[in-house]
């Protein structure tokens, strides 16, 4: 009996080591990824860069500190699961409609280009056939994250070259969907016993990815909005669903053999046509920045710095190929669209890089059995090259037009009548983002529509965005204090911003959150002006004060109409009348 106690003793001691030992080697990891991170910010470089760097850092061949495979692989495939989520949510495929035909030929010209000619200089360096088209595929795809992250920076996101841009970027995602689908099919049929057994598996996958997709469809069609509206009432369980959701589609794909990240990326889909996604997306940002972390960590890890050394001649070419090749094929195909070379020269530097999804395509053909390790470390390296370099091309992407704009005009017509098409597409913006769509707010949008407005509601509470759709106006459920969420709305092309939130009774302070709106739209670039609601003075001073161009006093505007109507003249605000909450004099 003694020593079957010392026994688990000794057992309960060592688990506790090992996971003591698993925790201190995270909390490395961190620590040196926040480090990494902080000399990537001071060179504006993505996190991508440093978080690679890291992993290479960490791995054998250098501090060698990543030893917890199990742990990091478990965290990277959920941090590709929740990555690929985000990116469905994204395909709207109502957006995708109305995207234009530039989008949809700007998108595919580039993927043929960039697989045709990165296939021929594969097979020029060497590679074998298969090797060739993989790494072909992989050069093709850009990196949304990365790009949308730049132009929303530059407050370029809205213009025109930056919704076309966004527009081809959705049309590559929609082809990453195709490569997964067709890479997991053939990955099972490569792993069944003979031919008419991997035809069977590959019909079998295809078979059930069909039934998936219907699932989703009718997921869509009659359980999405319902659900996600009775689930957004507790915002932390509408994070919590929509981790969990990605991950049961995710696991159910992996289960049914077509691939983990697909179902994940369906599970995206299923919820990108509700008005919840931008505050779904903006609250799992910073989850999928820190879970990629380990999937990059993995991937850093595993490269061999000695191996990467015979790869440094092929990734010079082959990333010279994409900075150079997908911008001028981009340009080369707006401008026989008739769209002018500054706008194609802008929308094709975004295409200068390859993407997160790049290294993860590769690393399933190295999975399968496809291609060896050496191809992954290739792409890795051209990963590394294109998205250090292309972040500062569009960082300073207008410098960079006035050095070449003189050698650009055989990219442009002599009439480019397609830039004005764009230019009125422009014009059937929203004219007014109104947060806050309860009785005072919707009849504020009531009101401006009439005048001819469009207006782009938003409120937290989801019985006031199913009232507003349902009276006609385009809505989105979010938060106005996440800074994240005002980063997805489209403040650039809008006239005014109105706040039409109600006062708590908490008092002013410095955290008001109309006081924290105004700032952060202001920092986001939001040149527009703004009008808030306010029912006190002091309110009203402290908005004034943070620059509000107009603020709104209900009961004192209220009593001013009437008024006019009882009188037909409006009186001076000469004397003060009783707030009815009984807390600040008003004038009258």
């Amino acid at each position: 009996m003694i020593s079957e106690t010392t026994r688990l003793f000794v057992e309960t001691d060592v688990t506790t080591e090992i996971e003591n030992y698993v925790f201190y080697e995270i909390a490395a990891l961190l620590v040196l990824a926040a480090g990494i991170g902080f000399v990537g910010l001071l060179l504006r470089q993505p996190l991508i860069v440093s978080f690679i760097a890291v992993g290479i850092l960490a791995g054998p061949s250098a501090l060698d500190i990543a030893h917890s495979d199990e742990q990091i692989d478990l965290l990277a495939e959920l941090g590709i699961a929740v990555l690929l989520f985000l990116v469905g949510l994204k395909l709207d495929f109502n957006l995708v409609r109305t995207l234009g035909p530039v989008a949809l030929v700007t998108g595919i010209g580039q993927v043929v280009f960039t697989t045709v000619f990165g296939f021929l200089i594969g097979l020029a360096l060497g590679l074998d056939v298969l090797t060739a088209i993989y790494v072909a595929i992989a050069l093709t795809f850009s990196s949304t994250i990365i790009i949308v992250k730049l132009l929303s920076d530059k407050r370029e996101i809205d213009a025109l070259h930056g919704r076309i841009a966004l527009g081809f970027l959705i049309v590559q995602d929609i082809v990453v969907v195709v490569a997964m689908i067709a890479l997991s099919a053939i990955g099972v049929g490569g792993a069944a016993a003979g031919g008419e057994s991997a035809i069977s598996e590959v019909l079998y996958v295809l078979g059930y990815g069909v039934a998936m997709l219907v699932f989703v469809l009718l997921f869509i069609r009659y359980v999405a909005n319902p659900l996600v509206e009775r689930l957004s009432q507790a915002p932390e369980l509408l994070v919590s669903f929509a981790i969990g959701w990605a991950a049961l589609l995710a696991a159910i794909g992996h289960y049914l053999g077509f691939g983990k990240e697909l179902g994940g990326l369906l599970a995206g889909v299923s919820l990108a046509s509700t008005p919840f996604r931008e505050a779904i997306a903006a609250r799992l940002a910073s989850l999928r920045d820190f879970l990629l972390l380990f999937f990059f960590i993995a991937l850093g890890a595993s490269l061999d710095l000695s191996v990467l050394g015979a790869s440094i001649g092929p990734a010079i070419v082959l990333s010279l190929f994409v900075l150079i090749g997908n911008p001028l094929i981009v340009l080369a195909i707006m401008g026989a669209m008739g769209y002018r070379k500054r706008t194609g020269f802008l929308a094709g530097l975004t295409v200068a890089q390859i993407s997160e999804f790049s290294l993860i395509f590769m690393a399933m053909g190295v999975a399968i059995g496809h291609v060896q390790d050496e191809a992954l470390g290739l792409v890795t390296l051209v990963g590394l090259v294109t998205i250090a370099a292309s972040t500062y091309m569009i960082t300073y992407s207008h410098r960079l037009y006035g050095i070449f704009e003189p050698i650009l005009g055989v990219f442009e017509r002599r009439r480019p009548e397609a830039e004005d098409a764009g230019s009125h597409e422009s014009d059937r913006a929203h004219d007014v983002i109104l947060f806050g769509l309860g009785r005072y707010g919707l009849g504020i949008a009531l009101a401006m529509r009439d005048s001819g407005k469009r207006i782009l509601g938003v409120d937290f509470s989801p019985e006031a965005v199913r009232f507003a759709r349902d009276q006609g106006f385009d809505v989105v459920f979010g938060d106005a204090t996440d800074p994240e969420f005002l980063g997805h709305l489209p403040l650039a092309r809008a006239e005014w911003l109105v706040m039409a939130v109600p006062e708590h009774d908490t008092g002013l302070s410095h955290d008001d959150p109309r006081q924290a709106l105004l700032r952060a739209v202001r920092a986001l670039g939001y040149t527009g002006k703004i009008a808030v609601a306010a029912q006190r003075e002091a309110t009203a001073q402290n908005l004034q004060a943070e620059h509000a161009d107009l603020v709104l006093m209900p009961y004192r505007d209220a009593a001013f109409a009437a008024a006019r109507m009882i009188i037909g003249v409006a009186p001076a605000p000469e004397h003060a009348v009783e707030d009815p909450a009984g807390q600040k004099e008003l004038p009258a």
